[in-house]
């Protein structure tokens, strides 16, 4: 069966040259980077080295601003916990977009939780920040702006130079998660504004297990993993010296292959979608069309009258990797904070899939997949009391209405006696 892998924002293979480079770090390369004799000098001076190619990816002025931890998950809760503790005294309030990342929104919660307060600035019907909002939002007692770059579910690109120009004027840092655009799009710190910045290279050809987070160093920032003084006391726990040492080549690869990955990848994403619309009825993309406010990579689509979750597992069944949902939320089946936020109707947003590119995609992949999907909606929906409702007129389509029935939302809503979503 030919496989087809359309799930890189999730995890992406290795490069051969990042696995050799990893491998002396299992064998003979063993030493504790904390250690002081020759075994430790050798692979301090490997960390060193990665840490120059993670700065050299987002053009951070010194490897002294790069923190390594487990993951980006871990460095949203470092960036946005440790800023928070580090600056009570001046205020406990943040702000965030309604879209982040749940990585984002639940260190926020967690916050709420013991005293903070938290302004989630909305979105539009693209996901774009609104800026007049984010502005009003920002007060005396702000101490961390957290806003992503790409949106992790519908690839919508943020203004984050605006976002950072914002800040600055109202001398606020900002922490940009860069997880779904580092490797994949140009990342300057300093154009950002950025105080904090973090990523990971499992989503640009780099192994699994660690996370980048930059900082400036104006930014005040305080540990939220107590022990050693690795990671220059904002980190303790050894660190996983193979996966930085491979994450670090992958960064300096995506360096090189930065726009020769996105050209690439951005015509696959116009042909898919053209492809997806031409042979689908009733098919809506989320987010901003392909172009200059969409990442490269991302296809996000509700296909009306059918779940998600069955057109994920029949495409698995036909070889093909794809996501329904974040995949940090995908297991609990709830329709994603973001489709809520960008206001999508709520039967679309469970018909929602996520195809995402990578570089070793081919033309023949996407014409292949458009054709296996089609067949795939046209088998679901023949099994779809929602399809059959649709076409004896009882409800409508929201995405191309024909006037005939009312959209399923409300027809569920009449049914139940509960207002729609």
């Amino acid at each position: 069966m030919r496989q087809v892998f359309l799930d890189h924002q999730s995890a992406t293979p290795l490069l051969p040259a990042v696995f050799e480079a990893m491998r002396p770090y299992f064998t003979e390369a063993f030493g504790n980077p904390s250690s002081l004799h020759h075994h430790g000098l050798r692979v301090r001076d490997a960390l060193k080295q990665a840490r120059q190619q993670m700065a050299a990816l987002i053009r951070a002025d010194s490897e002294e601003e790069i923190f390594f931890t487990s993951d980006g998950t871990e460095s949203a809760n470092l960036a946005i916990k440790g800023v928070a503790y580090a600056n009570e005294r001046k205020g406990k309030h943040l702000v965030i977009s309604a879209t982040e990342h749940p990585s984002v929104m639940n260190s926020v919660e967690f916050l709420e939780k013991q005293g903070w307060t938290c302004t989630r600035v909305g979105v539009d019907s693209e996901g774009i920040i609104r800026l007049d909002e984010l502005q009003a939002a920002i007060t005396p007692q702000t101490v961390l702006v957290a806003i992503h770059h790409v949106n992790h579910d519908i690839g919508a690109i943020q203004p984050i130079r605006e976002v950072g120009r914002i800040c600055a004027e109202k001398a606020v840092p900002l922490y940009v998660d860069c997880e779904a655009s580092a490797g994949w799009l140009p990342v300057d710190v300093k154009e950002f504004g950025a105080a904090l910045v973090s990523f990971s290279p499992h989503r640009f050809y780099g192994p699994k297990g660690v996370g980048v987070l930059y900082r400036n160093k104006k930014a005040r920032l305080v540990s939220i993993i107590h022990g050693g003084v690795q990671e220059g006391g904002r980190r303790a726990g050894t660190e996983n010296v193979p996966a930085i040492v491979g994450g670090g080549v992958a960064a300096a690869v995506a360096v090189t292959e930065l726009d020769s990955r996105a050209k690439h990848v951005a015509e696959l994403q116009a042909r898919l979608w053209e492809g997806l619309r031409s042979k689908i009825r009733f098919i809506k993309l989320n987010g901003p069309e392909p172009g200059p406010k969409r990442v490269p990579t991302n296809i996000n689509i509700s296909t009306e009258f059918i779940e998600g979750e069955g057109q994920l597992l029949m495409l698995d069944h036909q070889g093909f990797a794809v996501a329904s949902g974040s995949s940090c939320v995908s297991k609990s089946l709830k329709i994603s904070h973001v489709l809520g936020a960008i206001g999508l109707d709520h039967a679309l947003a469970q018909g929602n899939i996520i195809m995402t590119l990578g570089k070793d995609n081919t033309v023949e992949d996407v014409d292949y997949t458009v054709e296996t999907f089609a067949r795939i909606v046209t088998k679901l929906r023949g099994m779809s009391p929602m399809w059959d409702e649709f076409e004896r007129g009882v409800i409508d389509s929201v995405i191309a209405p024909t006037g005939r029935g009312k959209s399923f939302s409300q027809h569920a809503a009449d049914v139940s006696g509960k207002p729609a979503h």
